[in-house]
This record gives structure tokens, sequence and C-alpha cells, in this order.
């Protein structure tokens, strides 16, 4: 298992040494901030997640399983096919996640991020295109 680059330093059309390491922790890099390279530096893991799951409707408490079992943190999912927006809750107590959904009128496409109980709070905007975490 090799040592994740940095991809500030990655060169254009390679890909990344860590790139089939779904488990690997960073190890810091030097254009983080300081607070966050420190956390980096002692093992601090970040999970991220997508999933085109073709279709919400019904799938969602299992989906948010799968996102505990493997302990994810966010979780950006395509084609979730809900009109509308907003954000609710799935999922028990000490494995939930909030879902942050964009869909259309046609009850087609969709997106939607699915957020860890414990990051919640550190969510400060969601809009059309973007998620702003603090």
């Amino acid at each position: 298992m090799g040592i994740p680059t940095c991809l500030h330093k990655q060169e254009v059309g390679k890909p990344s040494l860590n790139a089939a390491q779904p488990h690997a922790k960073a190890e810091g890099c030097v254009h983080d901030d300081p607070p966050r390279a420190d956390k980096l530096r002692k093992g601090w893991a970040f999970r991220v997640g997508t999933w085109n799951i073709d279709s919400l409707t019904g799938r969602a408490g299992e989906l948010v399983e799968v996102l505990a079992e493997r302990r994810m943190d966010v979780a950006c999912v395509q084609e979730t096919r809900w009109r509308g927006s907003g954000c609710r809750f799935f999922g028990a107590i000490g494995r939930r996640y909030k879902l942050f959904w964009m869909g259309s009128k046609a009850k087609s496409d969709g997106v939607g991020i699915f957020v860890a109980e414990k990051w919640v709070d550190s969510v400060d905007s969601v809009d059309r295109s973007l998620m702003t975490v603090y």
C-alpha cells in the first residue's frame, strides 16, 4: 500500500498512487491549512463516496445501513428521481445520515448528499450546486 500523494503535486492525466486504495489514510499535505494538516498527520480519516442509485424511493433506509456499515462520512448520490428539494434524517440513532437533495419537476434525474450525523452541524449552506462545510 503506497503513501497517498498530494493532488497539488499530481501530474495531469496521471493517477494518484492511492487511487486503487479506498481505505488509505492521508498523511497530510503542505497545501492544507495547519489545523487540517495536523488532523491528517494524526491519522484522521474522512470517508467520501458516490453512488448512482437509480431511484432513491423506498431505498433510503437500506442505503443508510450500507453507508453506516462502511463508515462513510459523506456520500453523493445520483439519479434519486425525487421531486423538489429538501433535507431529512434517515437511519437509527447513532447511525443516522441527513440527506440534502435536489430533484426535478418530472421526477427524473436528481442528486443528493448524505452527511453522517456527526458532521451535520458543520454544514454551513446548501444550494443548487454547492454544499459549504466549515
